[in-house]
């Protein structure tokens, strides 16, 4: 059995795909990351960083891993499946999982940071996010133009990447040029492990079935937890 500490994020689902799609029993451990339970001493001690996701593998004797990429290797590797065995097919895959981790997902972040929640819009530093993140998604669409998947076969690499792409909206960037990689973002969305995976836990906010007002809302909460726990570890001070 394996417990699964994670939170409605990319990152969360990334993990919780996964184990859907490779049949694992798992645990869900759900952080309420707006009360720090990812600072607490009890979660620290299984992720230093207190970051979502991590895992806790009690078949391997309580053996814990964090970082969403080095959670996905250990899965595949544990299991012998969505990532080759070869060293070239291995190393394709992580290729590509690597440009998520260093790329779209970091690129993304910063996007979300700026788009939605910095208090002050500053154009300029939106756009170069944004525009990097287009950039990103055109690499993927040129790519996908010949290939069905990422590398080779579905892997955990298209699983790092497709977390992240279905946010697209919520960074602010549209798909409208990028046939392709439309096509392999709905293709993976029509996969049953892949709409279980993202329901676990389900995303606290839709655009599609919630609208930009909602959103706005959520952003604004989400803004006041953050000023509220900066203020925390200042001692209030202004």
């Amino acid at each position: 059995m394996i417990d699964l500490y994670t939170a409605p994020t990319p990152n969360g689902h990334k993990i919780s795909i996964a184990l859907e799609e490779l049949g694992l029993p798992y645990t869900l451990q759900v952080l309420d990351l707006a009360r720090h339970q990812q600072r607490e001493p009890a979660f620290l001690a299984i992720n230093p960083n207190g970051r979502i996701p991590a895992i806790v593998d009690h078949d391997a004797g309580g053996f814990a891993v964090f970082e969403s990429g080095a959670i996905l290797i250990y899965l595949a590797e544990k299991t012998g499946r969505l990532m080759p065995a070869d060293p070239q097919g291995r190393s394709r895959v992580l290729q590509w999982l690597m440009f998520q981790m260093g790329g779209v997902g970091p690129m993304m972040g910063q996007a979300n940071v700026f788009f939605r929640y910095f208090p002050d819009k500053i154009p300029a530093v939106i756009d170069r996010y944004q525009g990097e993140v287009r950039r990103l998604f055109g690499v993927l669409d040129g790519h996908l133009k010949d290939h069905e998947y990422l590398a080779g076969d579905y892997s955990i690499a298209d699983i790092a990447n497709w977390a992240w792409v279905r946010t697209h909206r919520w960074s602010g960037v549209e798909l409208d040029g990028l046939p392709h990689l439309k096509r392999w973002r709905d293709a993976l969305r029509a996969r049953p492990a892949v709409q279980r995976g993202i329901e676990q836990p389900p995303s606290k906010i839709d655009l599609a079935r919630d609208g930009d007002a909602a959103a706005q809302r959520f952003s604004q909460e989400a803004r006041a937890v953050v000023e509220m726990g900066r203020a925390g570890r200042t001692g209030g001070a202004a």
